[in-house]
């Protein structure tokens, strides 16, 4: 073969291969149109394999077709995503989420039984289909702090806003804040170091105490004591109010938000006494009475990373025993340099040493799975990294296992069943920390690091999650349950 005809094949090579991706590129620009007459039009939410689809570009969009086989172990098409997007939009769908993966995903394994795709998702979303009553009432919401999860969470009450209209965010209550201090609040509302720059607008009206957030008008309340408020009078009615302070942590304390006007429920984003401790997902169903229930705590980031991992060994394996060492970003209550500090080690410079100190997640598991009282152990090595964690466990399990047991258990539970949000299944052997901030799952199981002993009993398993941002999603998911008002969904 000449070297002429050897360049022309090269040329023609790159030619095709260049021209394939751009007509991928156009069915992403489609599939992103059609995502959005879905939203806006019809309260409908398209995902790809719980990866949210709105707001990303084309790129991010066929990156996250490609990525779909890694933990599938098969390919879904963008022209099938994008065309059964289109039949969705012309359906009478109720107010829900849909994952367009899975459905593409059963269309490439089902087509042969149905005359069309119409056929086949009507099939599919039969309860989603054609209901009457398509109303979802929202529910005002009330961020009690705004510390780091209180923005976090901020942030996705106001970019969930459209999306069924599930919660608003009406008000944030802060001890007390003069112009300077809400411009404050503001600018640390636009910017934050580790998760990025806020894409929305952020304005604040100090004459009347608000930020305007994407067209949408938040209070801006002081007040020192949690029951001195008659939200009432800022047009507020039936909230859930979110507690993220960490000040009050027992039922007794937490009530106290009850006797202001206005204020229904009550959330914490910490671990809570005398309340039940719900880890979404795993327990919600069983240990809420959504009718008496008035004071529930969302338990802590690291309960909410194991619980979900620990959830599938347990009960596909019995756990005889076990170990959890957690490695966790520093936090705002350890020292910056060192300094006196009321707990152990916690008064050195966090963003210099290791530090060993407690964490409660172990009891905090029981709470969760009572089949594991008394099983385990669990420590915490605070590290100088400002997000993202590590929760190592050592288990002694009750049947033989293999790394390739363990790790499909955990595929299977990261794609069907309950906890399609929680696990997220990584088989990327080089993950680092920083690689799963903004994750939305609250658990990301590290297959490639997955350890099973000679004796097939001892297990060791690696599992990272986003302390922020993974964490606060739990919150929401668990606000819009104790809110009733989920939308039905397809995953």
């Amino acid at each position: 073969m000449s070297t002429d005809t050897q360049n022309e094949q090269v040329v023609n090579a790159f030619e095709t291969n260049l021209n394939k991706w751009v007509d991928q590129e156009k069915k992403a620009v489609d599939l992103i149109n059609t995502l959005g007459h879905l939203l806006f039009d019809k309260a409908v939410e398209l995902v790809l394999f719980r990866h949210h689809l709105v707001d990303c570009s084309i790129s991010e969009i066929l990156k996250m077709h490609k990525n779909v086989q890694n933990y599938t172990n098969k390919p879904v098409s963008i022209y099938d995503t994008s065309e059964l997007a289109k039949e969705l939009l012309s359906m009478d769908l109720i107010p829900s989420k849909i994952d367009i993966g899975k459905l593409a995903s059963e269309w490439n394994s089902e087509k042969e039984n149905y005359d069309s795709k119409a056929d086949f998702i009507g099939d599919k979303l039969n309860e989603l289909i054609g209901v009457d009553d398509k109303t979802i009432e929202p529910k005002d919401v009330i961020l009690y702090g705004f510390g780091r999860i209180g923005r976090i969470a901020a942030r996705e009450l106001i970019k969930q806003a459209g999306k069924g209209q599930q919660l608003r965010l009406r008000a944030i209550v802060t001890r007390g804040d003069d112009e300077i201090g809400m411009e404050k609040r503001a600018s640390l509302l636009r910017n934050d170091s580790v998760h990025g720059a806020f894409n929305g607008h952020v304005e604040v009206d100090t004459d009347n105490k608000c930020m305007h957030i994407n067209g949408q008008d938040v209070h801006l309340i002081h007040a020192a004591q949690p029951d001195e408020i008659d939200y009432t009078a800022y047009g507020i009615q039936d909230a859930l109010l979110i507690d993220n302070t960490g000040v009050f942590k027992d039922k007794t304390a937490l009530s106290r938000h009850l006797n202001s006007k206005g204020v229904s429920k009550v959330l914490l984003t910490a671990p809570g006494k005398e309340v039940p401790n719900i880890v979404y997902g795993v327990n919600h169903k069983n240990d809420i009475d959504l009718d008496n229930d008035q004071v529930i705590s969302a338990a802590s980031c690291t309960t909410n990373a194991i619980v979900p991992v620990l959830k599938v060994i347990e009960d596909q394996l019995g756990i005889e025993k076990g170990h959890i060492e957690t490695v966790h970003a520093y936090t705002n209550d350890q020292n910056l340099l060192d300094n006196m500090h009321k707990k152990t080690r916690r008064g050195r410079s966090a963003a210099i040493n290791m530090v060993i100190t407690e964490t409660g997640a172990g009891k905090a598991v029981t709470k969760v799975i009572p089949s594991l009282q008394n099983k385990l152990t669990a420590n915490a090595v605070r590290v100088p990294t400002p997000n993202g964690s590590l929760a190592i466990m050592n288990l002694t399990v009750n049947n033989d296992t293999s790394v390739e047991d363990i790790n499909q258990k955990l595929r299977t539970a990261a794609l069907e069943g309950d906890l399609v949000n929680q696990i997220h299944f990584s088989t990327d052997g080089e993950t680092v920390s920083s690689d799963i901030i903004g994750n939305q799952c609250c658990s990301v199981f590290d297959s490639p690091a997955t350890i099973v002993s000679n004796d097939k009993r001892n297990i060791v398993l690696y599992v990272w999650y986003d302390n922020e941002f993974g964490y606060t999603k739990q919150v929401i998911r668990l606000a819009k349950y104790i809110a009733q008002v989920r939308r039905m969904i397809y995953y």
